[in-house]
């Protein structure tokens, strides 16, 4: 018996959990060919666009059709878009197949293999497509077996995709170096298992002790002739134009950089290159079709900012919300703070830094949730979120939060299983008014407020944007804010402790309420976010 529609339809969708389960695993492995640390994500989010279109299809025509066209349309990364050529070469072997036994899953894995060669300018070994070339060997040299039944093939392919996962730091020398595996080919054994699970209706055991690695990055050096390129961006579109024109795109590219990947057909073309060259990478686009949904990512600054493998991960739980949450957030205690609340993407920004338009709608377009409520969390950033939802294909709504207390109030009045924005909405406005929150930080200039002169130094406490108390001693601030928004009836104080905060302080400070509201409970949690050494939540 093979895999009919709905087979390749539940195999769609447990390849899927199984990216989401390992996203955080493969993006550790993550070293080639640049460290960044996005090949989870980018295969997540690469597969979540065909789950969330699969549903509807019924016929195997139908299921490969949406198959082929959704992983092209939103392949993520150099590895999505490599998925997206293997998933389009599974696809194109299936469309004509009404179920898909050994012979068809053979031809299939070999077309697959082919495709994703072709697709790449300069294929490299060691990478995805040998384990995928290799997965393809064995199937075809199986296929022909008398009595192998399609649980048999599919077992000797992926302990066969196995054995050459393990091998790829043996022809991939950064690999050998950072002490992992390939982070793509990795991926790809996950689709083989996710094959061989609705197969046989038992679960996969995996090979832990390489997918659980996580690469030392101390051992590599980039750009010293390790495989790692030194390009400084990463530059992705999609590209409308036809067969010819994209022959003499693909040989412009050559002479620009490295990482090439041309997949698509049909007209429509989902490219990417690493480059030094933005500029010109996009013109030659433009003289050959029409570039959109142009995306460019500053590698160094990327790799920089998230220490390589440490950008923002969403709680897998949170990644199949209907209704997905981003916030601005500085500081890394409080992105965690947001992280464990269910955000599915955090902008860093505040006070002093405010994000850009452009920075929030990248977030927000990059989640997987089609309805997007973003938090502000600064009364400036308020007017720039709010154009968002005119600028996305999402529907985006805005919780207009004013500080990051309130934001943290509205997390916990989110429900993750809500599906109606509105309603979701509504529940988090409620929960952020039900908190009166404050800041302290540093005056940076002389300047007269409505109750005195203040001078450059003096420690100011800050509420709803309004400086209502100013002092030399920091402790001294600190109360006075405390005693200024307190409201009768208060059960909880929670005091974010950022840069410049001392224990000493808080100590103090605990020990002054406890003597005057002894039933007011009090929370210290470390928000590290600069200029602010404590953000302050009453409710």
């Amino acid at each position: 018996m093979g895999l009919r529609s709905e087979d390749i339809k539940a195999v769609v969708r447990r390849y899927h959990e199984r990216l989401t389960d390992y996203r955080d695993a493969l993006n550790g492995l993550n070293v080639y060919p640049v460290p960044d640390g996005d090949t989870g994500t980018n295969m997540t989010l690469t597969m979540g666009s065909v789950v969330d279109s699969v549903d509807s299809a019924e016929s195997m025509s139908d299921v490969a059709d949406v198959i082929s066209r959704s992983s092209m349309m939103g392949a993520r990364g150099n590895s999505g878009v490599i998925l997206s050529q293997i998933l389009r070469g599974l696809a194109d072997s299936f469309r004509h197949a009404s179920e898909v036994g050994v012979d068809e899953l053979a031809a299939a894995l070999d077309s697959a293999s082919i495709a994703a060669y072709r697709a790449v300018q300069r294929p490299v070994e060691g990478t995805i497509l040998t384990v995928l070339r290799e997965a393809a060997e064995a199937a075809k040299s199986g296929g022909g077996t008398a009595g192998q039944d399609l649980s048999m093939l599919l077992r000797s392919v992926y302990d066969r995709a196995v054995v050459a996962l393990e091998n790829t730091p043996e022809m991939l020398p950064v690999l050998k170096q950072a002490g992992v595996v390939d982070a793509g080919g990795a991926g790809f054994l996950l689709l083989l298992a996710s094959f061989l699970e609705v197969v046989t209706g038992a679960d996969v055991e995996l090979p832990e002790r390489v997918l659980r690695a996580r690469a030392d990055l101390d051992a590599i050096e980039v750009g010293q002739n390790n495989g790692i390129a030194d390009l400084r961006y990463e530059v992705m579109f999609l590209l409308d134009c036809d067969e010819e024109g994209v022959e003499r795109f693909r040989g412009e590219w050559e002479a620009l950089g490295d990482s090439i990947v041309v997949v698509g057909g049909d007209g429509t073309w989902n490219c990417h290159i690493h480059t030094d060259h933005i500029g010109a990478s996009i013109e030659a686009g433009i003289a050959v079709g029409r570039p959109r949904d142009i995306r460019i990512t500053d590698l160094a600054e990327q790799a920089g900012e998230h220490s390589m493998h440490g950008a923002f991960e969403p709680m897998e739980s949170s990644l199949d919300a209907e209704v997905g949450i981003v916030s601005v957030a500085v500081g890394s205690g409080l992105v965690e703070v947001f992280r464990q609340l269910g955000a599915q993407g955090v902008v860093s920004g505040g006070q002093s830094s405010n994000p850009s338009t452009e920075d929030l709608l990248r977030v927000v377009d990059a989640i997987p949730a089609k309805k997007v409520i973003v938090l502000p969390n600064n009364k400036n950033i308020v007017p720039v979120a709010e154009q968002l939802d005119a600028l996305s294909t999402k529907t985006v709504a805005v919780v207009p939060t004013r500080s990051v207390p309130q934001g943290v109030a509205a997390m916990v009045g989110y429900d993750p299983g809500g599906e109606d924005i509105l309603s979701v909405m509504e529940d988090m406005a409620a929960a952020a008014s039900s908190v009166v929150t404050g800041e302290v930080t540093q005056a940076v200039r002389d300047a007269v407020v409505e109750f005195g002169r203040i001078s450059a130094g003096d420690w100011l406490g800050i509420a709803d944007g309004t400086i209502v108390v100013a002092d030399t001693d920091i402790e001294t601030a600190l109360r006075g804010l405390v005693a200024s928004i307190y409201m009768m009836g208060a059960e909880l104080i929670t005091i974010y402790e950022g840069e410049g905060s001392s224990q000493a302080t808080v100590k103090a400070l605990e020990a002054w309420l406890g003597e005057l509201h002894p039933d007011l409970e009090m929370s210290v949690i470390f928000g590290g976010q600069p200029l602010y050494p404590y953000l302050i939540s009453i409710e």
